[in-house]
């Protein structure tokens, strides 16, 4: 049997066509969103991980995609606008929501139990950072990114040339936020809370985690599927 992927393929393109791929690229810590523009060998001997056992496992989901009726939609061959509609509604708003819902447990978490978990504190300044930069960049988005990439699909539109500049400033924005969130990954051991720590711990551990997956698929869908269609 043949699959549309080898290893030569690109992270990110393999993440286009089948995007449960991201789950197992997560797993092993391989960017594929804003690093996935190199091969699945690349990305797997960066982080010494064996490429032939990596390979099988994205068959098997594969093979389980196609076998799925309830498969994560592809958005390759949608239009602009009916992405962009997407990322507000699936990410935008139910990230504003997110963000403004665990502010006050990650404050407390880190009140209570700052000095016995002195990472907590890293903790708390990366995300009140993460918010910060998340919340002022999907405005942007939202107020003027989108709306002007509409506008590009007119082949008379004037001031292009800013508006794609504009994009090239997202992406990096993009990174920064990708850092912030590799930090708190590596800095929470994966998101695993220690023995000993309460419901409340684990609850910011486990939504930091969910936060992760969401940040890194709408980032995803932006970076490899909508801004290469204008840059």
């Amino acid at each position: 049997m043949s699959y549309p992927f080898n290893e030569a393929s690109l992270v990110k393109d393999i993440v286009n066509e089948m995007p449960k791929a991201a789950d197992i690229f997560k797993k092993y810590r391989i960017d594929f969103c804003c690093g996935g523009n190199i091969p699945l060998s690349e990305a797997a001997v960066q982080r010494a991980v064996n490429v032939e056992e990596l390979t099988n496992q994205l068959i098997q989901v594969y093979e389980n995609h196609q076998n799925s009726a309830d498969s994560p939609e592809i958005w390759t061959d949608s239009s602009s606008e009916e992405i962009i509609k997407h990322i507000q509604e699936r990410y935008h708003r139910p990230l504003e929501e997110e963000l403004a819902q665990l502010s006050p447990y990650v404050t407390k978490v880190a009140r209570v139990h700052g000095d016995g978990h002195p990472e907590l504190l890293k903790v708390y300044e990366l995300f009140y950072e993460l918010k910060k930069e998340l919340l002022e960049h999907t405005k942007k988005e939202d107020e003027f990114t989108f709306p002007s990439l509409l506008k590009l699909d007119d082949p008379n539109v004037e001031n292009s040339e800013e508006i794609v500049a504009a994009i090239v400033e997202l992406e990096k924005e993009h990174d920064h936020a990708g850092s912030i969130l590799k930090e708190l990954r590596e800095i929470t051991s994966d998101f695993t809370p220690p023995m000993d720590a309460c419901g409340s711990y684990r609850l910011v551990f486990k939504r930091l985690e969910l936060l992760e997956a969401d940040t890194f698929m709408h980032i995803h869908l932006e970076n490899n599927i909508l801004f290469p269609r204008y840059i």
